[in-house]
């Protein structure tokens, strides 16, 4: 089969993405001045350029891409030539120009001179990436279902009770629908998480904000619709897939959430696509797997200047522990109990907040607590941010 990934433009998004969560994470301005501004810029620039204005409807389309899914490089009959306003890509398009402003205000003030040097920027540059990241198109079903791609709705169901009456794994659909004549790209399917990574790299809640400032409106019911919808159809031909919807999992049903979960800790133990480990490790599964603990299932988010906490620990024995560094000014320490536990009757943990360190503690519906949880010094002091 022929290899279309070149169409595959959004890894420089996700490039983009992990500089900007770098420095949230750091307040390292030293970096973005000397490697990350230059990157997530440039990736801005690349991306802007994509954008292809429509004067009728007063938005801006990325066309001829393939998403994070792998069995879609194009339409029925025109395989290799991409899809038109991949959800993913334009979504994280336009939040990584957003981040490329914000990028350029924040070291406006500061010597830089070698940067904007080699970079060049125009002002008008600036503001064009502003005004593309408000009116970039996003495709829906008429149901509210975020659209993998335009015209991804009007493709026909897929028969999967014969197909996993006929075979042992259809993982690897691509193939077996190749072998036959046929294509992924005839239907209604997926490799791996295509739109639901963005409710991966994003909050539901930032996803909203995201969507609502470009136009679109996103209700709780249509997450869920969305979540269910592309659930109900992937393969899970790729060890990523697992991670993505052990995450999705995690804060509605955390059995399930175990499940993906465990399934992608065995990618290379027990070879699980059946046969790929030997041609190398699946190293994103595992740095996937370390991360649903640590940031997952302890619902540890930095975003807006902020450490943002949901935790959501799994029904059973199950402990986690989040030691920083001394000194790093967040967190000095913070432990969830689980287990006998469960209803969270028992959650400790104390804080070291300095002077411009902001915590928000949000519980979920798995969590019911709020700050009388805490000694109450330390809920004193997150009432009062």
């Amino acid at each position: 089969m022929p290899d279309n990934s070149q169409n595959q433009r959004h890894v420089g998004l996700a490039v983009a993405y992990s500089v900007w969560e770098y420095y949230q994470s750091t307040g390292n301005t030293e970096f973005l001045i000397h490697q990350g501004a230059e990157m997530l810029l440039e990736v801005a620039r690349f991306f802007a350029s994509l954008a292809r204005y429509d004067e009728v409807d007063d938005r801006y389309d990325i066309v001829g891409v393939m998403g994070p899914d792998e069995f879609h490089d194009g339409y029925p009959g025109a395989p290799g030539s991409g899809v038109r306003n991949n959800a993913y890509t334009n979504v994280m398009t336009a939040w990584v120009l957003r981040r490329a402003v914000d990028t350029v205000a924040l070291l406006e003030n500061r010597d830089c001179r070698p940067l904007w040097n080699r970079l060049r920027l125009r002002p008008d540059e600036v503001d064009q990436w502003a005004r593309i990241s408000l009116r970039l198109r996003v495709p829906f079903h008429a149901d509210g279902v975020i659209s993998q791609f335009e015209g991804y709705e009007d493709l026909p169901e897929f028969d999967w009770d014969a197909y996993r009456g006929r075979y042992h794994s259809i993982a690897r659909l691509d193939l077996i629908l190749n072998a036959e004549g046929d294509s992924t790209n005839n239907y209604r399917l997926s490799k791996q998480a295509d739109v639901l990574m963005l409710l991966y790299l994003l909050s539901a809640e930032e996803l909203r904000d995201l969507l609502e400032t470009m136009g679109y409106e996103l209700p709780p019911e249509s997450i869920v619709r969305t979540v269910d919808f592309y659930s109900a159809r992937s393969t899970h031909g790729s060890t990523l897939s697992n991670v993505v919807h052990s995450w999705l999992d995690a804060s509605r049903d955390r059995e399930r959430s175990w499940v993906y979960l465990t399934r992608a800790l065995d990618s290379d133990l027990g070879d699980i696509l059946g046969g790929s480990t030997h041609e190398g490790i699946h190293l994103g599964a595992m740095a996937g797997s370390v991360n649903m603990v640590v940031h997952c299932y302890t619902g540890l988010e930095i975003r807006e200047d902020m450490l943002w906490l949901h935790p959501v620990l799994l029904d059973g024995d199950a402990e986690v522990l989040h030691r920083p560094e001394a000194g790093d000014g967040l967190v000095e320490y913070f432990r969830c109990i689980a287990g006998e536990h469960s209803d969270w009757a028992e959650y400790r943990a104390s804080m070291a907040l300095q002077d411009k360190a902001r915590i928000r503690i949000t519980p979920t519906r798995w969590s019911p607590i709020g700050t009388g949880g805490f000694p109450a010094e330390v809920a004193a002091r997150l009432d009062a941010l």
